[in-house]
């Protein structure tokens, strides 16, 4: 009876020490043929998607001139002077001399006061070397120093004085130092997991700015294009970071219909809602530059995809959730599994809907204190667009998120629980007699001890 009741428990632990050093067993022949029978068809529906849709490249058109559809080009600021504001014309009274009203007070302020005079080298384009002045009141929000590094719009039309001004300021080295300090600290801490990452986000990137932007200023649907384009950043994604494994296959899977149930949700919502998409100057100017795209659309695609890392991160988590549970307790059934992962996932929920909402309520903030200036009610600042816009996008991208849960516990529960020891490809023989061996002498240890 010793012998009997003292056997398993070493198997128990010789299968956590396995586990902790090493990858997850993996699945069955016929669970792997089954997940493959799923998404092969899914994979190659999104490569047919991507050759249809291709763009080949953003349409050309005439620039406007008016934010950033402009000309620009680098400068440096070479010299600054401090003027008086009214030698400069910086600012005009108001002819009736009202300075009760906002812009009175600051013409006033900008008169009596001192003014940057700068002096712009063009660095870059045909125009090298040509310099111009750009004043700047001291009231503005963005002052300029000498030896800063400046962007400068150029209009062809204007007189040659003022074809050029500036538009900002170069930041291009403190965000590259920063985004090299990210990568490093992501294959520091990650290793090569962080470095496939990487990779990823590349591959995100690329997929976005080659395909998903272009193929909707095209005048593909913006839905379908950003289905398509969400589902191979996805596939890509999980692949890389996670492996060609079953336990991938299943967060796929997971991300998927959680994705689609976020996509007839938005659809149904962004309707319903009368939302246009054109709420502010950058969505009317593409909306005037191509009058063709579907707004809406546009912003039912940017839901999809601004709800998609979060997902990844969802389902990824739960689907390893329950395989650990599975490789500790290979006993439990898919019921046990399904309640013990929800429990899991439930703390999960919390945290991301939280983040997410917090996400966007950080987005528009200064959108947020203006309503709060005018003393605006919460009825109110809800039902303008605007603000209406960033609700249903948060609501539907957590409504997702929330459904993605149970669903990617469902899925890895029956998918972990319907392998059975023999079933199919397992760690071999040698794997085996392994723990057995271990077994023996804890159970000789156990021995001693009583």
């Amino acid at each position: 009876m010793t012998s009997t009741h003292e056997t398993p428990e070493p198997d128990r632990h010789a299968h956590g020490h396995t586990h902790s050093h090493g990858p997850a067993a993996p699945v069955s022949q016929h669970l792997r043929k089954v997940i493959a029978a799923v998404l092969i068809p899914f994979a190659t529906a999104v490569v047919v998607g991507l050759a249809l849709l291709w763009p080949g490249g953003a349409p050309a058109h005439e620039r406007t001139g008016v934010g950033f559809d402009r000309q620009t080009e680098q400068g440096t600021v070479v010299r600054v002077e401090r003027v008086d504001c009214k030698d400069v014309n910086a600012a005009q009274v108001p002819p009736t001399g009202d300075t009760t009203t906002p812009e009175g007070r600051e013409a006033v302020n900008a008169q009596q006061g001192k003014c940057a005079k700068a002096t712009v080298e063009v660095t870059t384009g045909k125009d090298r070397g040509r310099r111009f002045v750009e004043v700047v009141q001291p009231d503005s929000p963005r002052q300029l120093d000498q030896g800063q590094g400046v962007v400068v719009a150029y209009a062809p039309d204007a007189p040659r004085d003022l074809q050029y001004s500036v538009t900002d300021v170069d930041r291009r080295m403190p965000v590259a130092i920063l985004a090299g300090i990210f990568a490093l600290a992501v294959v520091a801490v990650g290793r090569m997991r962080g470095v496939m990452a990487l990779i990823a986000l590349a591959a995100s990137f690329v997929v976005l700015t080659v395909f998903i932007l272009p193929a909707i200023l095209q005048g593909s649907n913006p839905l379908v294009v950003a289905v398509v384009g969400a589902s191979a950043i996805m596939l890509m994604a999980l692949y890389l970071c996670h492996g060609l494994t079953a336990r991938t296959s299943v967060a796929v899977l997971g991300t998927l219909i959680s994705l689609l149930l976020i996509g007839l949700l938005g659809s149904a919502f962004i309707g319903w809602a009368s939302l246009t998409g054109n709420t502010d100057d950058y969505t009317g100017l593409i909306h005037g530059l191509y009058p063709n795209i579907d707004m809406s659309g546009l912003l039912l695609a940017g839901v999809i995809i601004g709800s998609l890392g979060v997902l990844d991160d969802v389902t990824v988590t739960q689907t390893s959730a329950v395989w650990e549970l599975h490789q500790a307790d290979p006993k439990m059934g898919p019921r046990a599994l399904y309640r013990a992962g929800i429990r899991i996932g439930r703390d999960h929920i919390a945290s991301v809907v939280n983040t997410l909402v917090l996400a966007y309520a950080g987005a528009a903030l200064p959108l947020l204190l203006l309503f709060s200036i005018a003393e605006s009610s919460v009825g109110t600042v809800a039902n303008s667009e605007l603000v209406a816009q960033e609700i249903v996008r948060t609501l539907v991208g957590s409504i997702g998120l929330v459904a993605s849960v149970p669903v990617t516990t469902a899925l890895a529960a029956l998918v972990v629980s319907a392998d059975r020891p023999g079933a199919g490809t397992g760690p071999g023989p040698a794997a085996a007699a392994a723990p057995a061996g271990r077994g023996g002498r804890g159970g000789r240890g156990r021995r001693r001890k009583q």
